[in-house]
């Protein structure tokens, strides 16, 4: 029997929460933030060959196929129950005004600050989860970690001498794709206990499909505008480690876990992908790069690491 059998359809839904992260689900999430923290180096090096939607298009394409594939043979139900849809619905739109705007964005900024624009996302689930998901409350301790996330960021950005300050026409694009992911890891941890994982992931794409197609008959020059098996590295990465595997694995975990406690470690992604852009895309690192490690350590550390949960910072009501 599929996840959604065992629930009622209903516009209020039972939302567990689980913020408590052990010791091997804590080494799982900082691994996968790893994995996705390498993806924006992928794409940009993927856009050395490919058309910007035309990538997108291959890579939903084969990652569906791959997904569908899987779950067929493992024997698992592709059926939705009444009431999913509309959540479903609302999910996938998002979800692919998401990318179009992240895909086009980094297509015109670097893949470093591309990453450090996009790790505002755990301070916008922050304050959205606390109030629009019960049990996803922002503690002293929460607080105190997030705040030495973004302090890591900061120390990034201003440290690096690639990253002049100037705006780039890709930053704002990358920074409203931002505030949509937010908004949309919200929703989904509102009606995600209903779902399987994969239905989301498979679904979302197929939706999203057919509008890539028409925006890279639109806006992309070429489908290839160059054969590399560099740039076809870039698509394989992102088509079947973060497309595929890793948003199987980012749903099933968020779905464990509070949004607030599973983005807290993204803090993790933009280290990685600046790290990559110096390696692979030729950016100098600056000193500050180890000062904000020391930052994203100290963070998780404070936010996960206590025998007890602490007590909310902004409690919604008082009890007596």
């Amino acid at each position: 029997m599929s996840v959604a059998g065992n629930h009622r359809t209903s516009d209020t839904l039972a939302i567990p929460s689980n913020p408590r992260v052990g010791f091997q689900a804590a080494v799982y999430i900082i691994m996968l933030c790893i994995l996705f923290g390498a993806n924006a180096v992928a794409i940009k090096v993927t856009f050395e060959g490919f058309g910007v939607f035309s990538a997108a298009v291959i890579r939903f394409s084969i990652a569906a196929t791959a997904i569908a594939l899987w779950a067929f043979l493992s024997g698992r139900s592709f059926r939705l129950v009444d009431g999913q849809w509309k959540h479903l619905l609302v999910y996938s739109i998002l979800f692919t005004v998401q990318l179009s705007l992240f895909y086009v964005g980094l297509s015109r900024t670097y893949a470093s600050r591309g990453t450090l624009l996009i790790n505002m996302l755990p301070f916008l689930i922050l304050i959205l989860a606390h109030f629009f998901i019960p049990g996803d409350r922002i503690t002293r301790r929460k607080l105190i970690g997030l705040i030495f996330g973004f302090s890591s960021v900061v120390c990034v950005f201003f440290g690096k001498e690639a990253l002049s300050g100037d705006i780039r026409s890709g930053d704002g694009l990358v920074l409203l794709a931002t505030f949509v992911w937010a908004g949309n890891a919200v929703y989904l941890k509102r009606v995600i206990s209903t779902f399987n994982p994969f239905h989301i992931v498979l679904y979302s794409m197929l939706f999203s499909l057919p509008f890539f197609v028409m925006e890279a008959y639109w806006f992309d020059d070429a489908v290839l505008k160059t054969f590399s098996l560099r740039a076809l590295s870039g698509l394989f990465y992102q088509t079947f480690v973060t497309a595929s595997f890793g948003f199987i694995a980012w749903n099933s975990l968020l779905k464990a876990y509070g949004a607030v406690t599973l983005h807290s470690f993204v803090f993790i992604m933009p280290l990685v992908g600046v790290v990559l852009s110096g390696w692979l895309l030729h950016e100098p690192l600056s000193p500050n790069l180890w000062l904000a490690l020391i930052f994203i350590i100290a963070g998780i550390l404070v936010v996960h690491f206590r025998p007890s949960e602490g007590l909310p910072v902004f409690p919604l009501r008082r009890h007596m």
